[in-house]
Order: C-alpha cells, then sequence, then structure tokens
C-alpha cells in the first residue's frame, strides 16, 4: 500500500511549514504552521485550509514557534477537533504563543480599523482567542522515546532536537515505511538545553536548511556581542534587541548574565518586555526546576541563570512606555524577534531615530519583515502606517540562533543510512539548494528540493 507525502509549506521559505502524509488509510498533518515575511505569503494564511479536514485524523507538532504551530487554530476555527500530538514543553509554550498571536491579530485588526490603515474594511484577525481555546483543548502530550500508535497504521515518537523547550524531531512508521521530519534543530552550543538526539534510520528524511549555507562562529559573535553592549553604553545610549519570545530570551538572558558576572560587559539594568516571553521565561524555570530531561542539568544549580543581576520583567504597558526612550544606558529585550509586531514596534519606533542607541539583531530574519529591513541596511522603516527613520546603529549576531548552522545540519543528516530520499525544507531558496548540493556531493544523498504542493511516494 502507497505511503504518500505532499509538501504545503516550508518550500522555498522559512515559513509556513505543513507536510501532509497519507496511507490511504489515514492522514497526519506534521506542523501546522504559519505563513509569515512577504505579502504573499502571508495572503495564504487566508486560503481555504490545503488539505480535507474530513480526512485529517491527527496532527504532529514538531515544536511551538509560530512557523510550525501558528495555523492551527485555523483548522479548529474551520471545525477540525483533532488530536493534536507534541511534547509536554511545546504544548505548555503553544499555549503562550498562540494566545499572544490571536491578541495581537485582534489588536492589529482594531488598529487598521481605527486608523484607516488597511485595505480591508473592516479588517479582521485570521483567528481570535476562542479559535486557539478549541485548538489547545486538542493537545495529547507525549514523551520524549515513547511510540504511540496516533492513527490507522501509523505509529509516532519523538526525540530531542534541541531548538527550543519541547523542541523534538519527529520518527513515523506508516504501513512498514519510515519517515523522520527534523523539524527545527538546535545546536550543540545551545546555552539551556542539550543537543539534538541522533536520527533514526528512515526511508525518507525532511530536513530543515534555515542557516543552510551558513556557518555559526560562536566566538567572533559572543565578542561581537559584548563590544557592541560596552560601545553602546560609553556613548550613553541603550541596545534593543529584538528577540524572540520563546527561548531566544532566555538565552539571552544566560548569556549576559555570563558576561557580567565575569566584567565582559558593564553593570547595566535589562528589561525583558514582553508578556509572552516573560511567560515562557516562567516554563523554562519550572523545567530547569524538575530536571526536565532536555535542559542542561548545570543550569540548577547556583544563581538564578536567566537573571544578569538588574533583571526588571515589564508586565504592564505603562512599563513598557517607561522605557521606550531610556535616559540611562540599559539593555531591552522585547518580542517580536523579526519585529512583525508586538511591543518593540514602539521601543523602535523612539530609539530607531537616536544615533546613541543600537538595535542588535540576534537571530534569524524572514524576508519581508522589519527585522530583515535593518540587516540589510534600510534608511527607514514604516511602523504602524508612518516611515520612521533609521539613525541608530544596527548591529546583527547570528551565533545566539537556536537553529544548527550548515555543518550541523550535515552531521545529523548524515549521522546514519543513508535515506532513500532526503527532502530539503525550511529554507529560502538558496540556502536550501546548497544544502541539497552538499547532501548529494559529499555525502551521496538523493537530496531534493521538493516544490510546494507537490507530492512523492515513499
Amino acid at each position: 500500500m502507497d505511503t504518500s507525502l505532499t509538501f504545503l509549506g516550508a518550500t522555498g521559505t522559512v515559513t509556513g511549514s505543513k507536510f501532509l502524509f497519507d496511507t490511504s488509510e489515514s492522514q497526519v498533518l506534521v506542523d501546522c504552521g504559519l505563513f509569515q515575511g512577504l505579502a504573499p505569503l502571508r495572503r495564504r494564511n487566508w486560503r481555504r485550509p490545503p488539505l480535507d479536514l474530513d480526512r485529517l485524523d491527527a496532527v504532529v507538532l514538531t515544536h511551538a514557534h509560530l512557523d510550525h504551530c501558528g495555523y492551527l487554530p485555523v483548522l479548529a476555527r474551520n471545525g477540525w477537533h483533532g488530536p493534536v500530538y507534541s511534547t509536554e514543553g511545546t504544548a505548555d509554550l503553544a499555549s503562550i504563543v498562540l494566545t499572544d498571536s490571536a491578541h495581537l491579530m485582534m489588536e492589529e485588526a482594531r488598529q487598521a480599523n481605527e486608523g484607516g490603515w488597511s485595505k480591508h474594511t473592516p479588517a479582521l484577525p485570521l483567528y481570535d482567542t476562542d479559535d486557539v481555546e478549541r485548538a489547545l483543548k486538542l493537545f495529547r502530550p507525549l514523551d520524549f522515546g515513547a511510540a504511540l500508535h496516533i492513527a490507522k497504521g501509523v505509529d509516532l515518537e519523538f526525540g530531542r532536537a534541541g531548538h527550543i523547550l519541547g523542541s523534538a524531531w519527529a520518527h513515523l512508521t506508516m504501513n512498514c515505511r519510515t519517515a523522520v521530519v527534523s523539524g527545527d534543530l538546535g545546536r550543540s552550543a545551545h546555552r539551556v538545553l542539550l543537543p539534538p538526539q541522533p536520527r533514526p534510520d528512515c526511508d525518507a528524511l525532511l530536513i530543515e536548511s534555515t542557516y543552510g549555507d551558513r556557518r555559526h562562529d560562536d566566538a567572533a559573535a559572543v565578542e561581537t556581542f559584548a563590544a557592541t553592549i560596552r560601545r553602546t553604553a560609553a556613548r550613553g545610549g541603550s541596545v534593543l534587541i529584538p528577540a524572540f519570545a520563546v527561548d531566544r530570551t532566555e538565552v539571552i538572558l544566560v548569556e549576559l548574565a555570563r558576561l557580567m558576572r565575569a566584567g565582559g560587559i558593564p553593570d547595566l539594568p535589562v528589561f525583558v518586555d514582553s508578556p509572552m516571553a516573560l511567560a515562557s521565561l516562567r516554563v523554562y524555570r519550572r523545567a530547569i526546576a524538575k530536571s526536565w530531561p532536555e535542559v542542561r542539568p548545570e543550569l540548577g544549580v547556583g544563581e538564578d541563570a536567566f537573571d544578569p543581576g538588574r533583571l526588571s520583567e515589564l508586565h504592564t504597558a505603562s512599563q513598557s512606555m517607561q522605557v521606550n526612550d531610556p535616559h540611562q544606558p540599559s539593555i531591552i529585550i522585547s518580542a517580536s524577534g523579526m519585529a512583525t509586531g508586538g511591543r518593540v514596534l514602539h521601543h523602535l519606533k523612539a530609539m530607531l531615530p537616536n544615533s546613541k542607541h543600537t538595535v542588535l539583531v540576534v537571530g534569524y530574519a524572514a524576508a519581508g519583515t522589519r527585522a530583515r529591513l535593518l540587516v540589510q541596511g534600510a534608511r527607514e522603516i514604516k511602523i504602524h502606517g508612518r516611515y520612521v527613520p533609521v539613525k541608530a546603529d544596527v548591529e546583527v549576531i547570528e551565533a545566539f540562533s537556536a537553529h544548527a548552522d550548515a555543518d550541523e545540519l550535515i552531521a545529523w543528516a548524515t549521522s546514519g543510512t543513508a535515506p532513500g530520499a532526503t527532502y530539503v525544507v525550511h529554507g529560502e531558496v538558496e540556502s536550501a539548494i546548497t544544502l541539497a548540493n552538499r547532501l548529494g556531493t559529499e555525502h551521496d544523498h538523493t537530496a531534493v528540493v521538493p516544490a510546494d504542493g507537490e507530492r512523492v511516494l515513499i
């Protein structure tokens, strides 16, 4: 009996991960991500769901980032009722991420209607908090390493991916055929999580390629990070770090704590200004306190690993407004990481026109996002319908990325017997092609960059 795989997202882009496995008797969707970035991609979120919901038996989530789980409320809104399989950490963080996503969509629709800058009348959110509540009721947590029968002819097992808390690669067994979906892979140098577990042998391997054409230089990046903070503070400015609320904020806090304790940077106030980041920080702290098997055990010993010493958690909008235009050198960590929404936009509006400040981009910036425009040297960016001049310094540091680099991806993909086929997904075109070519020429993999909507047999 044939088993097929259809690519419904994350082909030629780093967003919208959706991979549909069909055994003829059952259908399982691995990841259910939101498209982000360029307008043509975002518009895809508004199309009818690209699959027959009456035939979909289960969704498997590799982790809780929006580009992997953010479309799930759309399925719930359209009447699909689960189940959704994930690890415990993913279930905990998805509750935070999806609720925040709905609030942002609802707020952006409200502002667009009040400001009259939407092309649609009235502007509507893609989904709301009621849809999120429907989706969250569908979650069925599964431990790492525990095999489970999830649909007729389909078994699932999760392995540790080391990308964010709860992140996993998914191993599917379907009618005696096997597939491994990497999700997003983490790094051996991750400051909070243990490295990814080796993949099992499989007939089909789906591997992400976010950094498929680049290598991370950690030592140089940490020195640039510290030097940027020292230089900005010396001229009386503050450092704004747009950071993903889940994991990136925790990693940055651990590094700031290490540097301050070692005297590598000045003892500055550190503000975390993101309700979602603070909620995820509580989940990370609980994971450390309970010694979850994916976290580094040394973090549970001694001082709070996430507190550099002068940490302030900004919960309210009024607290956030007080640091919009800092009058003393400080470090502000705020979401979203790609500057697509959230409180960071207000900080950018206030700080970008001032040359004494620095904006520090510490993660991947997808095409079409404000963070990418800043990385590309834009002289002005549009925020809330108005253009803001960019006079602040902009620095880019990729080593804090929670994504494996090209060499780490290659090492993981080639750690076992070569699959029948390797599908390189979740990367921009050049990155995916580069990784596929290396897998083919250096390791004799049958490595393919699939087309959007392409269907293959496993």
